[in-house]
């Protein structure tokens, strides 16, 4: 509880700070105008979501936001500590905290933008041990040398450090190159918790490691090139699944790569297709490589005065050296007016007996269905907004994991509080 206290102190103490420089945003709205008419081709910093993923230029965007001389400074953060409870055979409960941290700098460079970007998080020590995130059905990477199932790992502390050029070769073109320590490659959708669909969503979805689960690998190189509509880009990076050690840099060989084509026709949707090759992902089958196939689409729009409405749905396709498998999700987020937010996450996964731990049964498949429904209150008090929430997990099991669940329909949930920042209002970000 001390270190989720820093947590909070950090975030409090730059949220305080970031009003007391607010008179800056007119001149930056100017100065961005002024880089419209000058420098060519920009784009809406609302489009700008985990790594180089977009998703619509229309999605809200939650954050503290300054001026320092020519420097660009923004805050974002989400952060809920609460009761998960998970009842039944396989399930658990605990008391966690589950939180993340970014800070943005950007600043003219060459004749294009330079960002700077870090993410941190303290799930290492507020989601840790063996219970992790109680979730019915989740998968992925391991506790003490043993495949985790029915919980979510704890992110790393590092969960990016990057930085990102941008240049304008025109009017219609533009040029950007992505370098990371620790962060994320051309693959799949805007990761769940940057995602406008799934941002108040506390639960990660179940098919995670079939849609963006390499949203950090440690070591990343990324180049595209964009116009106004169109992304095309490649990443090489390291492939392998962070290892327990929640607190480094897992750093190896550039030994994968992955290949995304992004698409915003218009102001209200995204869509992306992509293709990686992960060499060795599994820390559990060392040499094993693995392929993923993902395609999705991102409808967001304003919603009243205050609210937003947005939509997600994608497919994931996870194919190893034996066998395949496929995900299915569609989530929606209806923020009625700023203050009331209900959502609702629907999930299909071909879950291999091998993912889910089943004894006898590691290559046989197993379909799964799970239901999140939850509701999120905000409470805009000052320049860090509380908020109070819940969410339901309800799953539907096939009758030969019932021995292993003592149900076929595995129900838990999470009761929560949270800070995050506020929605920026103003045009030109």
């Amino acid at each position: 509880m001390k270190t989720f206290r820093a947590l909070l102190s950090i975030v409090l103490t730059s949220a305080f700070a970031a009003p007391a420089l607010a008179q800056h945003e007119h001149h930056h709205e100017q100065m961005e105008e002024g880089q419209q008419e000058s420098a060519g081709l920009t784009l809406p910093h609302q489009r700008e979501a985990s790594g180089t993923s977009w998703q619509p230029d229309s999605a809200p965007l939650y954050a503290h936001h300054f001026m320092a001389g020519d420097w660009m400074l923004m805050l974002h953060y989400a952060a809920e500590a609460g009761y998960d409870a998970q009842f039944g055979t396989r399930g658990s409960h605990r008391f966690l905290s589950i939180n993340w941290v970014m800070g943005m700098a950007s600043h003219p460079l060459l004749g294009g933008e330079l960002t700077l970007r870090a993410m941190f998080s303290l799930e290492p020590a507020t989601a840790a041990g063996p219970y992790a995130t109680p979730l019915f059905l989740q998968s992925g990477e391991t506790y003490e040398g043993f495949a985790l199932h029915d919980r979510q790992h704890p992110h790393d502390f590092f969960m990016e450090t990057a930085a990102i050029w941008r240049r304008p070769l025109g009017q219609s073109l533009g040029l950007e190159l992505y370098a990371a320590a620790s962060g994320e490659p051309a693959l799949g959708p805007t990761a769940y918790m940057h995602r406008v669909s799934a941002m108040i969503n506390p639960f990660p979805p179940i098919g995670h490691h079939w849609q963006d689960a390499t949203h950090i690998r440690f070591g990343v190189l990324t180049a595209g090139l964009y116009t106004r509509w169109l992304k095309l880009e490649g990443s090489i990076f390291h492939g392998m699944d962070p290892d327990e050690d929640r607190w480094d840099f897992d750093f190896g060989p550039l030994d994968s790569w992955s290949a995304r084509a992004s698409v915003n026709p218009t102001p209200e949707l995204s869509f992306q297709a992509s293709y990686g090759f992960m060499h060795s992902m599994d820390r559990l089958a060392p040499g094993e490589d693995h392929r993923l196939i993902s395609a999705s689409g991102t409808w967001s729009k304003p919603w009243r005065t205050s609210g937003n409405l947005s939509t997600t749905a994608i497919f994931g396709h996870h194919m190893a050296s034996d066998h395949f498998s496929d995900s299915a999700l569609l989530e929606t987020t209806a923020d009625l007016d700023g203050l009331n937010v209900p959502f609702l996450r629907l999930e299909y996964v071909a879950k291999l007996g091998h993912d889910l731990v089943t004894p006898g049964a590691h290559d046989e498949k197993f379909p799964v269905l799970q239901a999140q429904i939850g509701y999120v209150r905000r409470f805009p008090l000052g320049p860090v907004v509380p908020t109070i929430g819940i969410v339901l997990d309800v799953s539907l099991i096939p009758s030969s994991l019932e021995p292993l669940y003592d149900t076929r329909v595995p129900i838990g949930g999470f009761v929560f509080v949270g800070l995050q920042p506020p929605p920026l209002r103003h045009s030109g970000m």
